[in-house]
């Protein structure tokens, strides 16, 4: 199990360098269910994996001009924010125990586990439709309505990423390609950077669990996802990340069927 896990690491920083997204949407399952860690030491732990990676994939890509600053500090400012709010006010409201009734309980363990599979599935559906549906949509002609769009967004991958410790690629990418009309390539270097500052951000806030971690396995576990995300980095030059993403979907969907099935019918 344990080789699948780090096996599972690399492949997390491989999707990241091509597509840019997606592969952090894997972290806290693979350390869940290969590591038998607990889901909530688990999104820690991702919020440092998913960050160091992203920012060493976003280092590699800002050395070919492949980051938009200017758009990374409207999406970026608003959801960095929204990270440490919701991990700050939010998810303490979430109780150990949210339901008990007829022999199944609903722990905040299962209830951020389920959320997870939700948010993989709306993220699989994202990769597997692609941008070809959407070609045709139109730049948001007034300055005011792009700055709206660009707090939304942050506030909502910044929410996201608070939660559930998922860096919130799916969401930020389509704004970057289809509303900021960044090149594909430019889109995922800044959706690189914008993943790395909320996801260390969200770790950085969660001091109190610090104690808890097995530091060594955490450093090990990241280096192979770097890894993989400098790969990914490198065959992204030859490689359409556009072309891999229906297939990733794909497999992120599966793994969010068998989370819930998991969970619900056969914990």
């Amino acid at each position: 199990m344990e080789i699948a896990g780090y096996a599972g690491a690399f492949f997390m920083g491989l999707s990241l360098g091509l597509i840019g997204s997606g592969g952090s949407i894997l972290t806290v399952p693979i350390l869940v269910y290969l590591f038998s860690i607990d889901a909530l030491l688990a999104i820690t732990y991702s919020l440092f994996v998913v960050g160091l990676t992203s920012l060493v994939g976003a280092v590699a890509r800002a050395s070919s001009g492949y980051i938009h600053w200017p758009t990374t500090l409207a999406f970026g400012i608003p959801s960095v924010i929204s990270v440490f709010l919701s991990r700050s006010y939010l998810l303490p409201l979430i109780p150990n125990t949210i339901f008990n009734s007829d022999g199944f309980t609903l722990t905040r363990s299962v209830f951020l586990l389920l959320s997870f599979a939700v948010l993989m599935l709306v993220a699989s559906f994202s990769m597997i439709r692609g941008q070809s549906e959407h070609a045709d949509e139109e730049v948001l002609s007034s300055p005011r309505a792009q700055s709206l769009y660009s707090i939304l967004i942050g506030i909502s991958v910044g929410s996201i990423t608070g939660i559930l410790g998922a860096g919130g690629g799916f969401l930020i990418i389509p704004a970057l390609v289809l509303k900021a009309k960044l090149p594909m390539r430019q889109a995922v270097g800044t959706s690189l950077i914008i993943i790395a500052t909320n996801s260390l951000m969200g770790f950085w806030r969660d001091y109190e669990l610090h104690e808890l971690i097995n530091w060594r396995f955490l450093l090990y576990f990241s280096t192979i996802a770097i890894v993989g995300i400098l790969t990914g980095s490198a065959l992204s030059r030859q490689i359409s990340g556009d072309k891999l993403k229906p297939i990733f979907g794909y497999f992120v969907l599966t793994m969010g069927f068998y989370i819930i099935v998991k969970e619900l019918f056969l914990s």
